[in-house]
């Protein structure tokens, strides 16, 4: 599973932190450790702002499954190699 922005592409780290605001607590964390929910006050968030870009987009759309062609290669190096 891949983590980047569906707008920019940007790929969070494990460094990259989000804040519970404006509506929340105020909690620092990041945001894909929890799929979205703060561990303070357990707030759910529906979207996520990107670091870069500074767009929102609903949270579930930053989580991606491998390219169809790399899965595709790498089916064909265990068949062939």
């Amino acid at each position: 599973m891949n983590i980047y922005c569906p707008k920019c592409s940007w790929k969070p780290t494990s460094n990259s932190r989000w804040m519970c605001s404006p509506t929340g607590c105020g909690f620092v964390w990041n945001t894909f450790d929890t799929h979205g929910q703060c561990p303070n006050c357990f707030k759910q968030w529906r979207e996520t702002q990107c670091l870069l870009c500074k767009q929102f987009s609903l949270h579930e759309d930053w989580y991606h499954d491998e390219e169809p062609v790399e899965k595709e290669q790498r089916e064909e190096t265990l068949i062939v190699g």
